[in-house]
């Protein structure tokens, strides 16, 4: 298959390195092709990985019209924009699909592209991944044991046939989503990364400093823990309206292995592949403060918890704490 990676992240850079072991043509579109060896190469527990990629660029007409299949593995913030820039170039029947769809790539997509393209995503990124050296080499901290797959816009049997390339090509189980809204509406990110930081900045001040960037997990507190289990259970109260399968997404207690927020705390914190990642903060003159332009932020409430705000207002649920971690977010974003 031609499998083209939109995105030049830690994702591009371990699913590229894997797709192209597997004899794919693999090319990047990316805003930075001269930053990329075609033979970069990734570090495993399993051992190394040589890429080999086929062709790297920043222009659009250069990879996607032989692309079979396309992923977007760019921020949800520019989404809508790497859609509509590939768009011209997309060719009748292709499969372009997101890593991580809970910041609204079929919502985007389904706007933007034309209904003869197939359009597929992930409800989590397959790997916990690093970049070690941008476009040289990354790190493979760890697998998922389960992947789930949504497929729209086509058959039930080309839906499957699908989801077993993604199984036979990422060597990991895989499901098949009933439809989009089980890989969009999830309680990954959207939930975890926000309580998260409502707890650690919800009284920060301007005149406040932190003399280091707190580790985000490993410091990960009973606070936090207790909000995340309000939320997850604010959201599966909209859940029970929504067209979805029953039992498609876990309880994050059940997910994490816990009974409660101590014990959730615990886990969350001793997680081997999330040790060593830092806060979304900055340093300043007399220490550190967060940084509202981070990613944890823009992404996180701007699109992945507002589209479960609105979808729960749309459908009159009452969610008080998701209600009140966005809006404390939101009003970060505008200030």
């Amino acid at each position: 298959m031609n499998v083209c990676l939109c995105g030049g992240g830690s994702q591009t850079h371990i699913i590229g390195a894997c797709l192209s072991q597997k004899k794919h043509a693999v090319t990047i579109l990316t805003r930075h092709p001269d930053d990329w060896d075609k033979d970069y190469i990734v570090y495993s527990p399993k051992g190394e990985i040589r890429a080999g990629i086929a062709g790297i660029s920043d222009n659009p007409q250069d990879v996607i019209p032989e692309a079979d299949i396309i992923l977007l593995t760019v921020p949800g913030t520019v989404n809508e924009s790497e859609l509509v820039k590939i768009k011209p170039y997309i060719k009748p029947g292709a499969y372009v699909g997101g890593i991580f769809c809970s910041s609204g790539f079929f919502i985007e997509a389904m706007k933007v592209l034309p209904d003869d393209v197939i359009l597929w995503g992930l409800q989590r990124v397959p790997f916990i991944a690093r970049v070690n050296e941008y476009g040289k080499s990354a790190n493979l901290l760890g697998y998922k044991s389960l992947l789930k797959v949504a497929v729209e816009r086509t058959s039930p049997d080309k839906k499957e046939e699908f989801r077993a390339w993604i199984e036979n090509n990422f060597e990991t189980k895989t499901e098949l989503l009933k439809n989009y809204l089980e890989a969009t509406v999830t309680n990954s990110n959207p939930l975890l990364h926000t309580s998260r930081l409502y707890t650690m900045f919800r009284d920060w001040s301007d005149e406040m400093r932190e003399d280091h960037n707190i580790p985000f997990y490993e410091e990960w507190t009973e606070e936090a823990a207790a909000l995340l289990i309000r939320m997850d259970e604010d959201l599966f109260r909209l859940l029970s309206v929504l067209p979805v399968t029953p039992g498609f997404l876990s309880p994050l207690l059940e997910y994490y292995e816990s009974k409660d927020a101590k014990s959730l705390a615990a886990k969350i914190s001793s997680i081997t592949a999330f040790k060593g990642i830092l806060s979304p903060m900055k340093k300043v003159d007399g220490g550190w403060v967060p940084d509202y332009a981070s990613r944890y932020f823009t992404e996180d409430f701007g699109h992945s918890l507002r589209i479960i705000y609105d979808l729960a207002r749309s459908h009159g649920v009452n969610t008080p704490y998701i209600d009140k971690v966005y809006e404390w977010g939101r009003g970060k974003l505008e200030n």
